[in-house]
């Protein structure tokens, strides 16, 4: 998978590791900022019991 978005991306290793690291950064910022919100009610990370 990697060789394969490494050969599509264009210009040379130093331009390619530049895009993938933007492109990376853009995946981060959707799922931080759209995906986790939207998933954030179902998941209920703060409700936690503990009995003694």
């Amino acid at each position: 998978m990697y060789a394969w978005l490494w050969r599509k991306l264009p210009g040379r290793p130093r331009t390619r590791a530049l895009t993938a690291v933007v492109l990376l950064a853009a995946v981060v910022a959707v799922l931080w900022y759209v995906v986790f919100p939207l998933l954030e009610p179902a998941v209920t990370l703060d409700e936690v019991t503990v009995e003694k």
